[in-house]
């Protein structure tokens, strides 16, 4: 019985240094406060039932509030004055050598074009209207077709429209080469260095860009970020950051972020110890990247919480947020 006794009282001192170790009250939170990450800039949102990789979302979108269409200079520009801290805009390749800034693989579904969008030189792409296959009653009505003709920005348009802004760049293929072309390009423009905040996406393309733009530049894939948390689960009671939780941004989802050691104080600490900053994104989901969307939502997000937040409705978070 005494054996059992000093075993327990071992067992609950530990546990309470644990406990201890990792409590978040062990660190204030940072000046500065929460910060806003736009996914696609203000743009048309759709409902998320029954979606999967291959859903054409702009036949689903939900009844039209604003005219802005993602991934164009006029939604980017909406998202900062609403208070977005980095935006998120997507790039293919065109067969000219520059980035056209788009969201989907093929021109179907939100254009008039038709093929894989990186199969075609810019000038075409320019030619596109991005608001053509919108729609809200399954075809009844397009609202913004005519409004985006010509609307398709190249990435250095991007930066030279928004020079002290940043942004997070999504590769949506599995080549490297688009991490060499992000490269050059900054090697042509330093002066546009400062603004890509970060990069993920494909593996190949986005490790490519990190290991030639340095330690600075933010990058992580859907892999990394689960190698980092299941890691980090493991072992972060030691305060040990693995090497995936290193010079990367780590999408945490709000349903799962209470569970991670230190939150949300001194896991946001010891992930910028390392180089890194915590995005938090909506409750688990298995197709895409869940948001942050309505005040219910942002209400789950700890005051003092200093990382980012993710979101597709920054035109009703933001200005929250800032007042």
């Amino acid at each position: 019985m005494k054996k059992r006794t000093i075993t327990l009282a071992v067992v609950a001192v530990f546990a309470a240094s644990v406990y201890g170790f990792n409590a978040s009250w062990r660190v204030a939170p940072e000046s500065g406060g929460l910060k806003l990450l736009s996914h696609r800039g203000v743009h048309q949102t759709f409902h998320r039932e029954g979606l999967t990789n291959n859903t054409c979302t702009a036949q689903r979108i939900e009844s039209p509030k604003h005219d802005h269409i993602e991934n164009t200079i006029p939604s980017m520009r909406a998202a900062f004055d609403a208070g977005a801290d980095v935006v998120e805009l997507d790039v293919h390749p065109t067969t000219d050598g520059y980035f056209a800034v788009m969201h989907d693989w093929t021109l179907d579904c939100r254009t008039e074009g038709q093929g894989v969008t990186r199969s075609h030189d810019l000038a075409y792409l320019k030619t596109l209207d991005l608001g053509y296959g919108y729609t809200a009653d399954a075809g009844k009505t397009f609202p913004l077709r005519d409004k985006g003709i010509g609307m398709m920005p190249e990435l250095g348009e991007v930066f030279a429209e928004f020079p002290d802004k940043r942004f997070l760049i999504n590769f949506k293929s599995q080549e490297a080469r688009e991490g060499d072309m992000l490269a050059a390009l900054l090697a042509e423009h330093p002066e546009w260095r400062q603004a890509v905040w970060g990069v993920y996406g494909g593996d190949e393309p986005t490790w490519r860009a990190t290991a030639l733009l340095g330690d600075d530049l933010l990058g992580f894939s859907r892999a990394s970020v689960k190698d980092c948390l299941k890691r980090y689960i493991a072992l972060g009671w030691t305060g040990h950051m693995p090497a995936s939780c290193h010079n990367t941004v780590v999408m945490v989802p709000i349903d799962i972020a209470p569970w991670l050691w230190g939150w949300p104080n001194l896991l946001s600490q010891r992930l910028r110890d390392v180089g890194s900053e915590v995005a938090l994104i909506g409750p688990m989901d298995d197709v895409g990247t869940p948001s942050i969307d309505t005040l219910e939502q942002l209400a789950m997000v700890p005051k003092g919480f200093s990382g980012y937040v993710w979101t597709d409705k920054i035109e009703v978070v933001g200005p929250v947020v800032r007042d």
